[in-house]
């Protein structure tokens, strides 16, 4: 079937393996984005900048702690929250009940400051991180070589964006959260602290993207411009799923990934462009995104 269309079996499963590890990264920033959004009615454009911090606190971590991968899977998350819940607590809080264009101006402009402290810092050349050697080496399929980490990074986000869906919409906590952006005062009647279950849901947003971070810290080189050059792909996923659905984005951030590596199989010169000319179609059909709701 391959030779009919004139491509290697190898070249065409290699570029699906491409396109789903770059869904994966899609699927787990989108998924923080969506939960932002739906529960805190803030479009986070600092999310980029955070995803970078997470690779950073994890390079950072290994060269001056000697703290490996496994631990930096939890601990730079963590840190990178608690970054998050400090600018949640001292700024975006007081735009909760304003206009989304001044949260996107305030988050757009954190983005640039930190992605300029960090430029200043370490210059915009990439440093290595080194995969980890339970995760290293791979598998002959035949067909395609799969490497370990690339197999890792694709079960780890799964697994990162089911848990995140069960907690939302299957446990109490995730009723709460739902109930809180719906009507905070009912909500508070139950005595439920809102505005620190608001807190702490922005924190957990932060920590998905710097979680995102460190899976991509051994596939792609650290550097501080690493989120910007994907965060305007992210919103278009975020976008084109729905803004604020959770499965949404997490089912588009898998197909777009999939779609895009097909597209470089194809038309490669399309490739950069293809996500954004759906998102303009899905915009002209269903303005509220494939899974979004219609206000």
């Amino acid at each position: 079937m391959f030779e009919l269309i004139g491509i290697p079996p190898q070249a065409l499963f290699g570029q699906l393996l491409l396109g789903l590890i770059n869904g994966a990264f899609y699927a787990v920033l989108s998924l923080g984005l969506a939960l932002i959004f739906g529960l805190l009615n803030i479009i986070n454009f600092t999310h980029g900048a955070q995803y970078m911090m997470g690779a950073f606190v994890a390079w950072l971590m290994l060269r001056y702690a000697g703290i490996g991968y496994w631990p930096s899977l939890i601990v730079a998350p963590v840190v990178v929250a608690v970054v998050g819940i400090v600018i949640e607590r001292l700024l975006l809080r007081r735009l909760y009940h304003l206009d989304h264009l001044y949260g996107l101006l305030l988050t757009f402009g954190l983005a640039l400051i930190i992605e300029g402290t960090f430029r200043q810092i370490y210059g915009i050349s990439g440093q290595p991180y080194a995969i980890p050697k339970e995760l290293s080496g791979g598998y002959d399929l035949g067909f395609m070589f799969l490497p370990t980490y690339r197999a890792w990074v694709v079960l780890a986000s799964l697994a990162a964006c089911l848990g995140t869906w069960l907690l939302i919409e299957k446990t109490r906590l995730g009723a709460y959260l739902r109930a809180g952006t719906e009507n905070a005062t009912l909500v508070r009647a139950f005595g439920v602290n809102v505005p620190v279950m608001v807190t702490l849901t922005y924190g957990f947003g932060v920590a998905l993207a710097a979680f995102a971070g460190v899976l991509a810290a051994p596939i792609y080189s650290v550097n501080p411009l690493m989120g910007s050059n994907l965060i305007i792909v992210v919103f278009a996923v975020v976008v084109i799923g729905g803004m604020g659905s959770i499965l949404g984005s997490v089912i588009t951030g898998y197909a777009l990934g999939l779609i895009e590596g097909l597209t470089k199989v194809f038309y490669p010169e399309a490739s950069s462009t293809v996500i954004f000319i759906i998102m303009a179609i899905v915009l002209l059909i269903k303005p509220a995104g494939l899974f979004g709701r219609a206000t």
